[in-house]
């Protein structure tokens, strides 16, 4: 049975990965372990030991404390808005989303901001 922090620390681990579009095998060949152990960690069925987890967040590039933000809000059972997924940074087609958003000039980033508060204000 998995535990809700292993479950939350996981996806924080795959949520950082895709967000800086690294696959498991690189993950998993800068850590020095088997691509399969990173999947048993993203998915919480395998708990992630503090060196291990100190080797990760060095290959991600974020503290280790980054793995377990927001841990409290989601321990919360909050009313989930409507349209929006639980675990928005779980989708990966939100993560995708938002790794093209920043890869816009922050000019026109901008614009696209407005434009998308402009339209999901009128919808």
């Amino acid at each position: 049975m998995t535990h809700p922090v292993d479950v939350h620390v996981g996806k924080r681990v795959r949520h950082r990965r895709w967000l800086i579009g690294m696959t498991q095998q690189q993950l998993a060949e800068q850590v020095g372990i088997k691509f399969q152990q990173i999947q048993k960690y993203e998915t919480g069925a395998n708990r992630i030991s503090a060196s291990r987890l100190w080797d990760i967040a060095e290959a991600l590039d974020v503290p280790v404390s980054f793995f377990f933000e927001g841990l409290d809000e989601s321990q919360k059972n909050s009313p989930e808005k409507p349209g929006v997924p639980a675990d928005l940074m779980g989708d990966k087609e939100a993560l995708d989303l938002v790794r093209s958003y920043y890869a816009i000039p922050e000019n026109q980033r901008r614009r696209l901001f407005e434009l998308a508060r402009v339209l999901s204000d009128v919808a």
